[in-house]
């Protein structure tokens, strides 16, 4: 059964690795930042960014709500794409301004479904990265689905190569107890199997799924 193998990979990968301990961040809003700012980079060049914030004691929405956007950009340049991803974290700020008084302890009654399609409406915010916000900045039972985890499971014949962000992230939602710690965990995990071994060119033989069913393998080595 798909919800056995599922439960091995987690199984396996964390045995090999232990605790990823995700997502770093001291605040919630530390959180989304960095959510929105891991966008395309790596995650050394968000923690440069997110501590230029810091130095400026500008790490909170109502700091940020009136600070110029090119002297923001300029502040996150390490993360990359400085302009688009300081327009992004406008964006979020003014949405939260404009509908919820710009508090985030406003969002903790909002439904989860109605809350991550609110957070969809926000320009430059697409699934990965509000369920991202979902997940870890607000601690609701979000799968969050990336690169790593589509080649994982196109690799192991869980799912087709052409399926899309929803179809992904349903194969791991209702095969997998609906759990925030559990899904954390298991995100930061695949991460980790994606970045050092399911590459482009598959590691499979020191991989800790090396071991699990593949499909389609032999076409990536």
């Amino acid at each position: 059964m798909i919800s056995e193998l599922l439960t091995k990979f987690y199984e396996l990968a964390f045995e090999r690795f232990g605790p990823q301990h995700w997502w770093p961040g001291e605040t919630q809003f530390e959180i989304i930042t960095g959510a929105i700012l891991t966008q395309n980079t790596s995650w050394a060049n968000v923690e440069k960014a997110i501590a230029n914030l810091k130095s400026g004691d500008l790490l909170a929405p109502e700091k940020l709500h009136h600070f110029d956007l090119s002297q923001l950009a300029e502040l996150i340049r390490p993360a990359g794409y400085y302009n688009i991803k300081a327009k992004r974290l406008k964006n979020f700020v003014n949405w939260l301004f404009d509908n919820y008084n710009g508090k985030l302890t406003n969002l903790e009654s909002v439904d989860t479904d109605r809350l991550r399609a609110e957070l969809l409406t926000i320009k430059g915010v697409g699934p990965e990265t509000a369920d991202s916000i979902l997940l870890y900045a607000f601690d609701r039972p979000v799968f969050v689905v990336d690169a790593y985890t589509a080649r994982i499971a196109f690799r192991h014949g869980l799912i087709e190569q052409d399926a899309d962000y929803e179809q992904l992230q349903e194969l791991f939602q209702s095969n997998l107890l609906q759990d925030t710690q559990l899904f954390n965990e298991y995100h930061a995990l695949l991460v980790r199997v994606g970045k050092e071994f399911c590459k482009p060119k598959a590691n499979c033989s020191a991989c800790p799924l090396g071991k699990l069913p593949h499909s389609v393998i032999a076409e990536f080595l």
